[in-house]
């Protein structure tokens, strides 16, 4: 790792900083030079190489998970309509993306040992209208992908896997994404794979990442950009209506470099993770689930959940002490029903998910970065045990 610029405890820690270096510098700048600034050779190099880290054929790159979502359910054929079962314990974009298509979103309850959605309570909302299950491998621990897929075949159901916190996740060998039908990711600020917004689709068929191409990049013919290159200029045609959802060569020229990173970051990663379970074991407080088995675990998210009933402070609290101690943190998440925008418009219920409740209103992230320096997780750890004494 390069040294990193020792942090005084009284600057803030900012939550979810990315660690970047010099070779993602020198790319952007590379790009700058060059003139090539929006969609161009850097983004077809950044899908080569993700394609091949997930060792898959096919992937397309787009400005967000959000995006890469909305066109993963649009090329999986759901209709207006159609019911597409998710987890309460998710961000905004997953149901956002359900109803963006005009397709009805159905939740299931999360397992609490996983956190992740319950097979079982998705057998239980199946209806004649259902057409996909869309599972998050939540904070990176796989989903129970053998059972989902049992469910999927066994009702000709559609799999998009939410992966905006798996990109290193395997389940039984089987890399994240790669499971479903579709699979999903983020390259925001704050993911293990940094693009500052960002996102990619893996498909099974070539049809598939074909239509989301064409898409994502305002239903224009495929390959579209290659009008501007130096093969000389290239008309196109737009075959459907689409939306302007294309990664920038900016965005590549960063990603690209951080991809070659992933496996010594998520080294790093996981190393912070097992100190903050040697250092929490004793606290009043529920650590994370580990991966389990042959499985993976991307070390995403490192949450805790803080009751005030066995700790004696509530989240909230324990949020502000930490804040006011230059510690950031995080909130993932409040559940689904607990918005008000959902609970008006589908009539969802917080006591109707009532793992999911528990855990929304409970959990905090603390940092997990590969940035993150030995003093900053010893200052995490000495500020969380102040806050929440043994």
């Amino acid at each position: 790792m390069t040294n990193l610029p020792v942090r005084s405890k009284d600057q803030f820690l900012i939550f979810g900083a990315p660690a970047i270096e010099k070779a993602e510098i020198q790319e952007v700048i590379a790009s700058m030079n060059a003139g090539w600034l929006g969609t161009g050779p850097k983004v077809a190099k950044f899908e080569r190489d993700f394609a091949a880290y997930k060792d898959v054929k096919y992937a397309a790159a787009l400005n967000s998970c959000t995006a890469a979502l909305h066109l993963s359910i649009l090329a999986a054929g759901i209709k207006p309509g159609d019911e597409v079962i998710t987890t309460p314990l998710t961000f905004c974009a997953t149901v956002n993306a359900i109803i963006h298509v005009a397709a009805v979103p159905v939740l299931a309850d999360v397992d609490p040992r996983t956190m992740n959605i319950d097979p079982e309570q998705v057998k239980a909302k199946i209806t004649p209208r259902t057409r996909a299950i869309l599972p998050v491998h939540f904070a990176g621990r796989p989903c129970d992908m053998d059972e989902l897929m049992d469910i999927a075949h066994r009702y000709n159901l559609k799999v998009i896997e939410d992966c905006a916190h798996a990109i290193e996740t395997e389940y039984k060998g089987r890399k994240a994404g790669t499971i479903g039908d579709f699979g999903c990711f983020s390259f925001y600020v704050t993911k293990n794979v940094v693009t500052g917004e960002g996102g990619m689709v893996l498909t099974r068929h070539e049809e598939d990442i074909s239509r989301i191409k064409v898409l994502g990049l305002h239903g224009m013919s495929k390959d579209a950009w290659k009008r501007f290159s130096d093969d000389g200029f290239k008309h196109y045609q737009v075959v459907e209506c689409g939306f302007k959802y294309s990664m920038m060569d900016l965005q590549a020229a960063i990603g690209i470099h951080q991809l070659a990173r992933v496996e010594q970051n998520w080294l790093r990663r996981r190393e912070i993770w097992q100190r903050y379970n040697l250092a929490f074991a004793g606290l009043p407080v529920e650590i994370p689930p580990t991966a389990g088995g042959s499985s993976r675990h991307a070390y995403h998210l490192y949450t805790i959940l803080v009751d005030d009933t066995k700790s004696g402070i509530s989240r909230d609290s324990f949020i502000d002490a930490m804040t006011a101690n230059n510690i950031g943190v995080g909130v993932h998440y409040r559940s689904i029903p607990e918005h008000p925008y959902y609970r008006q418009t589908f009539g969802w219920n917080p006591e109707d998910y009532p793992n999911a409740a528990r855990i929304g209103g409970r959990t905090v992230s603390l940092p997990l970065s590969a940035k993150l320096t030995d003093k900053d997780v010893k200052d995490v750890i000495e500020t969380v045990r102040t806050v929440l004494p043994e």
